[in-house]
C-alpha cells in the first residue's frame, strides 16, 4: 500500500517536470508527462486507464514532438527562406543542444540567418528568415503546450469514467 504512494508521487513529479518541460526547450517535456501518467495507470493496475488511452496519450506525445520540430523550419520557410537557410535552422537546433537553454532557443534562428546570408541574401531578408523561425519555436511550443493538458485531459477523463 505504501508502496503505490510512491509510484503516484513519483507520477506527480514526472508531470509536473514534463509540464516545465513543455516551456523549457532542454527538458523532453511530453515524453516525460506520458511516462508519468503510465507509471500512474501501473500504479492502479490499469483499472482506469487501459491501453486506448495510453494509445492516444502516445499519439498527442509523438504529435506534439514532431510539431515541436517542423515549427521552426515551416517559420522559416513561410518567410522565404532559401534550401541554406532551412539546413541552418536544422543544424541551428542540433548544435543549439550542446548550449543549454538558450542555445535550444537561439540555435535554429542563428543557424537560419547564417544559411540565409550564405545563400548570398540580404541582411533585412535574412532577418526576417531569423523572426520567422523564432515565431515557429514559439508555435511549437504552443502545440506542445496545447499536447500536454490534451493529454492531462484524456488521462483524467478516463480516470472518471
Amino acid at each position: 500500500m505504501q508502496a503505490e504512494y510512491l509510484w503516484y508521487a513519483l507520477s506527480a513529479v514526472l508531470v509536473l517536470v514534463g509540464l516545465a518541460g513543455t516551456l523549457v526547450p532542454a527538458l523532453p517535456g511530453l515524453p516525460l508527462i506520458l511516462g508519468g501518467l503510465v507509471l500512474a495507470a501501473w500504479a492502479d493496475g490499469f483499472t482506469h486507464v487501459g491501453a486506448p488511452t495510453i494509445a492516444i496519450l502516445a499519439l498527442l506525445t509523438a504529435a506534439g514532438m514532431l510539431i515541436d520540430f517542423v515549427a521552426g523550419l515551416l517559420g522559416a520557410k513561410k518567410t522565404g527562406a532559401s534550401r541554406e537557410a532551412l539546413a541552418g535552422a536544422f543544424i541551428g537546433s542540433l548544435v543549439g543542444l550542446f548550449f543549454g537553454i538558450a542555445g535550444v532557443i537561439l540555435g535554429p534562428v542563428i543557424g537560419a540567418v547564417a544559411g540565409e546570408l550564405a545563400a548570398r541574401r540580404t541582411l533585412p531578408q535574412a532577418g526576417r528568415v531569423g523572426i520567422g523561425t523564432f515565431l515557429g519555436f514559439l508555435a511549437g511550443t504552443v502545440a506542445k503546450l496545447g499536447c500536454a493538458f490534451a493529454m492531462l485531459a484524456a488521462f483524467a477523463l478516463a480516470l472518471l469514467l
